[in-house]
């Protein structure tokens, strides 16, 4: 979800746009976001729009692929309206990620949890990003010494990732790792993932990245599948 706020001038714009916006995310809004308030910005970041998805197991058997990924459901943009969620967008493509290829799992918790309505995670967004904030994990990740390759998800909120994911990432060394964003939107695809990443993921190589729209992640395992293979992840 692609997140913005009211009564500020970046929020102005998610908000004609419905915040329109991953998960957006994944989004920009919060971006359709069920996750992307998980969820998700300038076009700011929704909640992400979550469908009846099973939710992604905690782990599955391992190899040298992570997968650690943030999430919100509850209330998330959805076609310039709202929607209530039981599983975020961004845990909704996780799931099918770690079907597929039998990666390492580990989803992002809040230690202080987002809330469930879709304005108030808006408005906590953009203070988080306009403080530059670290908003602090429950589970943070010691190491993630033992992978070759690190998929990192979440919503898209106002045209970046939520600030927890630069929590988790700022405290790992990302040396010879390959990162690749994935993200539910909106409507800003990647945003600024790439960018940001490659400067806080120190020493990590960015591959390319994935952006599905909040709304569409039900019938993305197309979409999953076709980047899986092409960045080497999947057998063709």
């Amino acid at each position: 979800m692609d997140v913005m706020s009211k009564h500020h001038p970046r929020r102005a714009f998610l908000r004609s746009a419905l915040l329109g916006a991953a998960g957006t995310a994944a989004g920009t809004v919060l971006g359709a976001c069920t996750d992307s308030p998980a969820v998700s910005p300038t076009a700011s970041p929704p909640a992400d729009s979550e469908s009846r998805t099973a939710p992604v197991p905690s782990s599955s058997a391992g190899g040298t692929v992570l997968l650690a990924y943030f999430s919100r459901a509850g209330e998330n943009y959805f076609n310039g309206g709202r929607k209530r969620l039981s599983v975020g967008n961004t845990e909704v493509v996780a799931g099918m990620i770690s079907r597929l290829i039998g990666c390492d799992v580990h989803r992002i918790e809040a230690a202080d949890p987002y809330p469930d309505d879709y304005d108030p995670t808006v408005e906590r967004n953009v203070r988080e990003q306009e403080a530059n904030a670290r908003p602090a994990i429950t589970n943070p990740l010691t190491s993630v010494e033992r992978y070759d390759t690190v998929v990192l998800g979440s919503p898209i909120w106002n045209v970046r990732a939520p600030m927890i994911m630069t929590t988790f990432v700022e405290g790992l060394d990302f040396a010879g790792k390959t990162v690749h964003p994935l993200t539910t939107y909106a409507m800003s695809g990647l945003g600024t993932t790439e960018r940001d990443y490659a400067a806080s993921c120190s020493g990590a190589t960015l591959g390319e990245g994935l952006a599905v729209r909040g709304e569409e992640v039900a019938d993305a395992q197309p979409t999953v599948e076709a980047w899986l293979r092409r960045i080497g992840l999947l057998a063709r």
